[in-house]
């Protein structure tokens, strides 16, 4: 590997031979695959007319991380290149089909096997396959070639906060295969995909099997606690399945329970596929709390309280060192006491959405921008890409019970036709959350669920002529504490300097207090805080960029941010928390000062209510 300016802790346990050699696919895992991550042969491409490469493969580069990584041995900047490798099919696997799964290529790509096309594909996030079954030779060694071609800022698919010229709040960009590529067996008619939506109310889940091949098949469904089948049903593929779950065990951030999802393809009187997944039984909504509406969990009202994750890595960039890298972030966010992240304007690996599965956490998923902030005009917006694009996000994440809200723009990047978007989007979803624009400034339109406003350092308060829309603070913080000889290079980037970790703590805890205001005087039901980790020259992380130092006393973090996770609703009162050794203290009905409270004060919405959150060092 190269080294970068910053390497993480994780990157000693980068092995070439065993390279993200996790099963890629968790809702959907079939017995037979083989990974084909490893070194490859990289050559760059000059011209947009070059064909494929013969036996000028001089440089070598470790799948799945991104060319321009310090772990995938290149670290370069090119926008046309080509990688190439042999692999055999499995003797056992030559009477069936093969299928050649990518994960994610960023962000145009052009597949050969044995120097014929099987197919091309556009978009650097969801992921694809091609059946390659007929491209293959008889026996022997076969010829993988992939060519790559990403314009980043000069092009107009969705990229995030990606640049060819980092700074600021803009990163080092991802290019080429930057997600697991892996290969399975199949036979002529096998299952597709699946969808599943839990029905909390009437305890049931609704299950619909896609299948390539015969449309008559007939899917073999359980539904299991454990080793413990809980409801079974049959169904023709081409019709949904709605299965009893009777007394339910909930998901939730407290309590993640997974069921497992056992599907059984019958072709004629022959099982001709099996596949096994999991659902979570969760229901998202908005209700009423008093005179506001919040974001329901399970028909409870709950405070989303969690950071802005970008997911980005000195090393990997885009791609973490390791699945256990990956994970690192997950916990330490549960650990932090949040229940909720905010994955921003990046779509991760399908394992990223798992572990928040399992683990309990929220997931507010953003729309990757075609087109954010950037030191050129951007090419003009394709806005049939676009919609392409998003439909592809929420179809490859739809059964992940931890995705609660999409986030259609931010900050009003490539903002375009909201109205009819937010509608797209609830027709292909209705089961959640649809949020505008998570944005700083005053939205136009008053459409979807969420009503979303970023204000910075401290957090802040914006009424909605819509009462109908959950409030929420989708961006605050961004604290900069620099830990030396922690940092990617001399910037130190951020919304205000923090001294001293007591200092950051205090600063982050009379912001909770904030938020405690807001949640109790207003409504407010959410909140987002910048950011999880540093990220290159942005030192406002709740860890360094490297992972090697968490800047916070983490169960001091806990505590204060479960003043907000712990709040229970009853009616228009909100109920306090007891805090062991806490002193409890009461919301007087004094006017908030603007300095926490904007555009104006309305002295009607201000009503006395019981709080308690523990203790606090802000004076009441």
């Amino acid at each position: 590997m190269k080294k970068a300016p910053l390497m993480s802790v994780f990157a000693k346990d980068v092995d070439p031979n065993n390279a993200w050699a996790e099963y890629p696919r968790p809702q959907m895992e079939r017995k037979e695959w083989q990974s084909l991550n490893g070194l490859w042969g990289f050559q760059p491409l000059f011209t947009d007319k070059a064909g494929l490469p013969e036996d000028v493969y001089g440089l070598e580069i470790l799948v799945p991380f991104p060319v321009e990584s310090a772990l995938s041995g290149i670290m370069e900047d090119y926008r046309r290149f080509a990688y190439k490798r042999t692999f055999t099919v499995p003797s056992n696997w030559k009477e069936r089909r093969l299928l050649l799964h990518f994960e994610a290529v960023d962000c145009e790509c052009e597949v050969f096997v044995n120097g014929q096309s099987v197919g091309t594909h556009a978009g650097g996030y969801e992921p694809f396959s091609f059946d390659v079954t007929n491209y293959l030779t008889a026996e022997g060694e076969q010829e993988l070639v992939v060519k790559v071609y990403d314009p980043t800022d000069y092009g107009n698919y969705a990229r995030g906060k990606q640049t060819l010229f980092p700074g600021g709040i803009m990163y080092t960009s991802t290019s080429g295969i930057w997600q697991s590529v892996w290969m399975e067996p199949v036979e002529d008619v096998y299952i597709e995909n699946y969808t599943v939506v839990p029905d909390v109310d009437n305890s049931s889940v609704t299950v619909k099997v896609n299948v390539k091949g015969n449309q008559a098949a007939k899917a073999v469904i359980a539904v299991k606690d454990g080793d413990k089948v809980v409801s079974k049903a049959e169904t023709v593929v081409s019709e949904k399945a709605t299965i009893s779950v009777p007394d339910a065990k909930l998901w939730s951030p407290d309590s993640p329970f997974l069921y497992d999802l056992d599907i059984t393809l019958v072709d004629g009187e022959e099982n001709v596929d099996a596949v096994k997944g999991y659902f979570g039984m969760r229901k998202i909504s908005l209700g009423k709390v008093g005179d506001y509406t919040k974001m329901f969990l399970n028909n409870e009202p709950l405070f989303h309280m969690g950071p802005l994750d970008q997911g980005f890595w000195p090393d990997g960039l885009y791609t973490a060192p390791t699945d256990a890298a990956m994970l690192y972030d997950i916990e330490m966010t549960k650990q932090m006491g949040f229940n909720m992240i905010r994955k921003h304007i990046k779509i991760e690996p399908r394992r990223w959405y798992y572990h928040c599965d399992r683990l309990g956490l929220l997931v507010s998923q953003d729309m990757p921008s075609p087109n954010s902030y950037s030191s050129i005009t951007p090419p003009a917006l394709d806005k049939t890409k676009f919609k392409k694009e998003l439909r592809a996000m929420i179809d490859n994440l739809y059964n992940s019970p931890c995705i609660i809200m999409w986030v259609l723009f931010n900050e009003s990047q490539a903002r375009h036709d909201v109205e009819s978007l937010v509608k797209y989007i609830k027709m292909v979803d209705p089961s959640r959350l649809a949020n505008q624009d998570s944005q700083y400034g005053v939205h136009s339109t008053y459409v979807g669920d969420v009503w979303d406003i970023h204000h910075y350092p401290n957090p802040a308060y914006v009424s909605c002529a819509n009462k109908n829309l959950a409030n929420v603070c989708g961006e605050y913080g961004g604290l900069k504490f620099k830990v030396d000889g922690h940092t990617w290079g001399a910037g130190d980037w951020g919304y205000a300097t923090m001294n001293s970790r007591q200092e950051l703590m205090d600063t982050y805890e009379a912001y909770v207090f904030d938020l405690i205001k807001f949640s109790s005087a207003f409504g407010m039901g959410g909140a987002v805080y910048t950011q999880t980790t540093d990220v290159e020259i942005e030192i406002n992380g709740l860890i360094t960029y490297d992972r090697a130092v968490v800047k916070v006393d983490v169960p001091k973090l806990a505590e204060i941010n479960k003043r907000l996770t712990n709040i229970v609703y009853q009616k228009d009162t909100i109920i306090p928390t007891a805090v062991d050794g806490g002193t409890m203290w009461k919301m007087t009905t004094t006017q908030p000062s603007t300095d926490w409270f904007k555009p104006e004060f309305d002295d009607s919405s201000w009503k006395e209510k019981k709080s308690g959150f523990g203790t606090s060092n802000t004076p009441n």
